[in-house]
């Protein structure tokens, strides 16, 4: 959907490829109220500032969560929107507004069917491939072969 996705700027027609690379609750990095969901534009750095109130806004309005993958494709999306319609000039910060957050995130959930058909985020290293965790969380028993302990048996995986 939104973690990996090519759109075309209005202006000046060139292909944009966009690529989820990490989210950040930016209390921690920038001391904001806020959770920075980064983007690679054409290798270029790209972040979403997302309030966090929107996530207590959410739950209050709709009764549900905004969980990270749903996170990281609202802000795929609202990224999308704005470089569709020519507000993207290169800037490396965007801060949304709880109302476009809510917006996007419905927009997403909707497109989807639900939360559960969202896709997994990417794992971002050289040295792990994904593939060998579809359906295992790392640090589950499940993983514990690939970083060199014992193979566990079928009693000892987590299933998703």
């Amino acid at each position: 959907m939104y973690e990996d996705f090519t759109v075309t700027d209005r202006w000046t027609s060139e292909p944009l490829h966009c690529t989820w690379k990490g989210t950040v609750v930016a209390i921690a990095t920038r001391h904001a109220d806020a959770t920075d969901i980064r983007f690679a534009v054409n290798g270029r750095a790209c972040w979403i500032a997302m309030p966090n109130i929107a996530w207590v806004e959410m739950k209050k309005s709709t009764g549900f969560v905004i969980t990270d993958y749903l996170a990281a494709q609202a802000a795929g999306r609202y990224l999308k929107t704005c470089i569709e319609n020519g507000y993207d000039n290169g800037r490396e910060m965007y801060t949304m507004t709880v109302e476009e957050v809510m917006e996007h995130a419905n927009a997403v959930v909707h497109e989807a069917g639900s939360t559960d058909k969202l896709p997994s985020l990417p794992v971002i290293s050289d040295d792990i491939k994904p593939e060998q965790f579809l359906g295992e969380l790392p640090g589950d028993p499940g993983s514990a072969a690939y970083f060199g302990a014992a193979q566990p048996n079928e009693n000892d995986r987590v299933k998703l």
